[in-house]
This record gives structure tokens, sequence and C-alpha cells, in this order.
């Protein structure tokens, strides 16, 4: 069984810095939908960039196996995201004592046994009631294989096959709260998929820190109130702030929604890239032992024939590609509920 370290941080930042982070998010002001991303061309044409977790999501209902319409299931995983920074371009000025928090630096040595960490990047996800975020592992990176040359699916692949360790890049990520919306857990499965998840009750201003492209994780469902529904939310839509705690769904120059801030879950999340010494930082500066994508799908369509899984010629892009996400994702099953 595998078994994988995680820090918790309670408080994670001194009251009036969490509430800096707040303000911050006010400020920004807008965010757009994590489901803007394009779809992937080439390998696994005309898929969504995480196709993997979504199917899974719509075929089992997610971590309780509810049973909802598929127009339901994508409005309840159209989440808000934008970047605070990313490398050295600071999207959100303040964001930079987070960026470089000291706390997350040591828990990510502790986390992989690796002295030499880089924070790489701030992120904001923000979810309305009746949201949840869908059972999945983080998109990882390797020496010449990352998010903005490859297909997001293909990089979750390639770890879960386990056949690229060589080339990875270890990230430690940093996930912290500071809302007061009610449910919105964050589940994890710091012992593997095999195993119970743990269901930890998030707070404002608390965090953990864990290697989400290994353990997966998700977020429960942010409680609704019963009188408000969940908007039909689509592509385009924007979160938007007004000031003082108000804050509207917009498509277009039409407002969709309101809601208060106390409502919305508000997440942030750190991540930094590991190394063992500088000489494996600088190879990866350097580029001097990267991965090229012929490399990539060679190397996984002989593991696929190894194991006698494929013969004959190579299906079309997107068969492959789902071909290639069921043999070596391995979700979590749904817990079973009375």
């Amino acid at each position: 069984m595998t078994s994988f370290p995680y820090r918790v941080f309670d408080p994670l930042l001194p009251e009036s810095a969490a509430r800096e982070i707040v303000a911050l998010c006010e400020r920004f002001g807008s965010y757009g939908m994590y489901s803007e991303e394009g779809l992937n061309e080439g390998i696994g044409e005309g898929l969504p960039q995480r196709f993997d977790a979504a199917f899974n999501f719509v075929r089992t209902g997610g971590r309780f196996g509810r049973r909802e319409d598929l127009k339901t299931l994508a409005a309840r995983t159209n989440y808000f995201r934008e970047t605070y920074a990313y490398g050295e371009e600071i999207a959100a000025p303040g964001i930079e004592p987070f960026f470089h928090h000291e706390g997350f630096v040591e828990a990510a040595r502790e986390i992989h046994g690796r002295p030499v960490v880089e924070p790489a990047i701030v992120y904001a996800n923000l979810l309305l009631p009746g949201q949840e975020l869908a059972v999945h592992t983080d998109v990882p990176e390797f020496r010449g294989a990352n998010r903005k040359l490859h297909p997001q699916w293909l990089l979750v692949v390639m770890h879960h096959s386990g056949l690229f360790d060589r080339w990875r890049m270890p990230i430690a990520t940093g996930v912290s709260w500071f809302h007061d919306a009610r449910g919105g857990e964050f589940a994890f499965y710091p012992e593997g998929a095999e195993r119970p998840p743990v269901a930890h009750n998030v707070r404002f201003n608390t965090a953990i820190a864990v290697d989400t492209d290994s353990v997966f994780h998700g977020v429960d469902r942010v409680r609704e109130d019963g009188v408000k529904s969940l908007p039909d939310l689509r592509p385009g839509m924007r979160l938007e702030s007004e000031g003082g705690g108000r804050w509207f769904v917009r498509e277009g120059s039409q407002r969709i929604a309101d809601y208060r801030w106390e409502e919305m879950r508000f997440s942030v999340s750190w991540k930094a890239y590991c190394f063992e010494d500088e000489a494996e930082r600088r190879h990866w500066r350097e580029h001097s032992d990267d991965l090229g994508l012929e490399t990539v799908l060679g190397t996984l369509e002989s593991d696929l024939r190894r194991r006698g899984r494929l013969t004959g010629v190579r299906p079309d892009n997107r068969a492959f590609a789902e071909l290639l996400v069921a043999e070596y994702v391995r979700f979590p099953p749904p817990v079973e509920t009375s």
C-alpha cells in the first residue's frame, strides 16, 4: 500500500495577512472559467483538456455517486479560476509573501525529500454554492513536457504510467482556504486510491501541503441554502466582484446570478518544483535532457502492446487517447452510502 505524506497548517498566516488575501481576491476582480481551456488538437483531438476526470465524474456521479443529468453535472464543476503568479510574472500584486511562504517551502522539502525548492505558481479557485470539484490528480510536469506543450490529460497519463519517472519534475502543492462557506471539504486519498478518502474540513486561514500530482483529491459540494439554485453555467461566463463582499456572475453584459462572499468557497493553491540539487535544476533550466512527444507516445504504445492491450495499427487520435486514460488512470470508486 502506498502512503503519501502531507502537512496541515492551522493557522497558515497571521490574521491580518489572511484578511489581505481576501482583499486581494476582491481587488483582482474578475475570474474566468477553468473549463474555457481549449480542446486538444492532434492526440486526443476534440476532447477537453481534463477529459479523464470529467468522463469519470459523469460516469460515476462523483465521490458520492450522485446521479444527475449531464447539464447539471457540468454546471456543478464549471468553477472559476485565475492565476496570481507564474514564475517571475506577478499578476496579483501583494501575493509575493504568500508565493515565498517558508512553511510551504519546508513542507515541500519534507514531501519529496528534496532540498532545492523553487516556487512556481499561485492560482485561485472560486466555487459557488452547489459546485464541487471532481476527484482527480493535478497536471504534472516533466523535463520537456508540460501543459504549455502537451495536453493535460496526457501528462496525467505519463505520471500514472510510471514510465517517465526519470524526467518527472516533482511538484509539491499547498492548498489554502480563505472563506467561510459551509461544505466544500477537501477529500483526498493519502493512502492511495484503493483506500477510503479523508474528508478534510476546511476553515478560514488553514492549509494542507501534499503531492497532488500523485494523490487523488476533490472538493465536496459547497452547501446550498435550498432557495437559490445553481444557474446554468457555461464557458465564457465570468465571476465579478463589485466590492463590499458582493459578487455576481455575468454572461457578456447580462447579469446571471448574485452571491455574497460568505456563500462562496475560495482557495489559493501554491505549487513548487523540488530538485535533488542545483545540478538537477540546471538540467531543467538548460533543457539538456528533455522528452519529445513522439518518444512519449512511442513509449506508451510499446507498453500497451506489451500488456496485450493494443494490436495492429495505432487507433486514431481520439480512440488512442481514451485507451491511454482507461489503461493507466485508475480512479477511486465512489463512496458507498446507505
